[in-house]
């Protein structure tokens, strides 16, 4: 029976080209840890034992995985087969990807090294180790290659899957990226080339801009990899405070925001449709709500302190920047910048960057379509029998998308509280409770406080709250109906 007749049958999903594909991914990143094996060889660094070894052992299994089920692979995937395949594929890559961190100089345990891994692939930037600025180039390297891997796997699923599995209001998207890319529907592998194309000259032009600025050229071709991801990896504990560069930290700035920008407008830029830049609202609304929030906190920063207004101002733009793009980059403990500038820092955790970009989060195409169904339903109190259409960048938004962004919103929330009252369950107090879940579902990086704050690391909490907050990291970088539509019992039904 082929996979398109079990699906219309309601069959189990066939695990055998899941397990083909996860298999050819799983070989594509043992290939990869070769890159840092190299790094630390030239380097004179022991570690380049523990990449070659890891990346034998993943080839391996990768490859084995490859074989075996390689002539079980239907024309085309299932629906059930997408999800099932996403959702395989971010955790067994996560789990082969941790080995490194194993064997390193750090010497954690698999727990700690499967959440650095899961931070990383999934691009949220929080981290267990301490001590990066003694770390092997090749640890730091592969830290930052899983981030781009892992960034690039963002957009593709953003631009091209997530829309077709119809995830959170997506599906309205597809006209407008359609439009962006000058064909009717372009295929996934088509979105794929374009979205690496411009991924991959994006980063080389911040290392470009980084190497300019003054940072050392591996430490700007590593921030380039972890900016452009929106990941936020650095190569210091003290992550970007550590250059004390002002012409680095507006560098970041700039390229933060391409991160947390549509990367199908880029597409759209490099086929010479520059207008989409300044006709679509999604990107206007996320400039403006940067905009603000910096002006807000750098305001309150004058009232309530005694620094000076330049200083008050990078630093206020570059984390707003930073947080609303989840890259997680810090020069500042805004831990210390009162009630009101901390308050506004965690409400910028669940707001996020463009649908189609790296960044986590809600995402602000969402908070739209929100303000435009409050907005309607206010027009309809005092005039009932006025119709009223709303409308998403000149098009009417149909009543499915409303109901698939307010279930979205309603279980993004409800995983955040659940995932908060878990952590605190633990024994985590209740500012690193509810800064961990909304930074791990939110793929931030670092929350608030003096243990996962700007200052601080994940180190300390237990491993039960770590595989909590991976689970969270995965969830929020899937979309959480991804993985979730797993856990319903017809989805397995035969």
């Amino acid at each position: 029976m082929t996979a398109a007749v079990a699906s219309r049958r309601g069959g189990a999903p066939m695990l055998a080209p899941v397990l083909y594909s996860v298999g050819v991914l799983v070989t594509v990143l043992g290939i990869a840890m070769l890159l840092p094996a190299v790094v630390d060889a030239v380097a004179g660094s022991p570690d380049w034992r523990v990449f070659v070894i890891s990346g034998a052992v993943t080839i391996f299994l990768g490859v084995s995985l490859a074989l075996v089920f390689r002539g079980r692979v239907p024309e085309h995937l299932s629906l059930r087969h997408t999800f099932l395949l996403t959702v395989a594929s971010w955790t067994v890559l996560t789990g082969v990807a941790a080995l490194p961190f194993v064997f390193s100089a750090f010497n954690v345990g698999y727990v700690d090294a499967f959440f650095e891994a899961m931070s990383g692939i999934t691009t949220t930037g929080a981290t267990v180790l301490v001590g990066l600025d003694s770390a092997s180039p090749g640890i730091l390297l592969w830290r930052a290659l899983l981030q781009w891997l892992g960034g690039i796997g963002v957009v593709v699923m953003g631009v091209a899957v997530l829309p077709v599995l119809r995830i959170g209001g997506m599906q309205l998207l597809r006209a407008e990226w359609s439009e962006t890319s000058g064909k009717l529907l372009p295929r996934a592998a088509e979105l794929a080339a374009m979205v690496a194309r411009v991924y991959a000259l994006l980063t080389a032009l911040c290392w470009l801009a980084l190497s300019v600025a003054g940072m050392p050229a591996f430490d700007a071709a590593l921030h380039a990899l972890t900016t452009l991801s929106t990941g936020g990896f650095s190569t210091s504990d003290a992550s970007i405070a550590h250059f004390r560069s002002a012409a680095v930290e507006w560098t970041l700035v700039v390229f933060m925001l391409c991160g947390g920008t549509s990367f199908t407008l880029f597409i759209g830029l490099w086929h010479g449709r520059a207008r989409a830049l300044v006709s679509t609202s999604q990107l206007r609304d996320f400039l403006l709500i940067v905009a603000v929030a910096a002006f807000s906190i750098a305001l309150w920063r004058l009232r309530i302190s005694d620094v000076q207004t330049a200083t008050a101002i990078r630093e206020s733009v570059f984390t707003v920047v930073s947080i609303v793009t989840t890259t997680g980059f810090t020069t500042a403990d805004y831990g210390a910048w009162g009630s009101f500038g901390v308050t506004g820092i965690f409400i910028l955790m669940f707001i996020g960057g463009c649908t189609g970009s790296t960044a986590g989060g809600v995402k602000v195409y969402r908070f739209q379509i929100l303000f435009e169904s409050t907005r309607r339903q206010l027009l309809q109190l005092f005039n009932p029998h006025h119709v009223v259409v709303a409308k998403y960048d000149g098009r009417a938004i149909p009543a499915e998308v409303f109901q698939s962004v307010s279930s979205f919103l309603f279980l993004y929330f409800l995983t955040f509280a659940v995932l908060a009252l878990a952590l605190a369950a633990l024994g985590l107090d209740l500012d690193t409770a509810l800064s961990a879940a909304a930074s791990a579902i939110g793929n931030v990086g670092p929350g608030i406080g003096p243990i996962v704050g700007p200052t601080g690391n994940f180190a300390p909490l237990p491993d039960a709250a770590k595989l909590l907050l991976a689970a969270g990291m995965l969830l929020g970088r899937l979309e959480l109906w991804t993985v979730l539509v797993l856990l319903a019992p017809g989805f397995w039904r035969a």
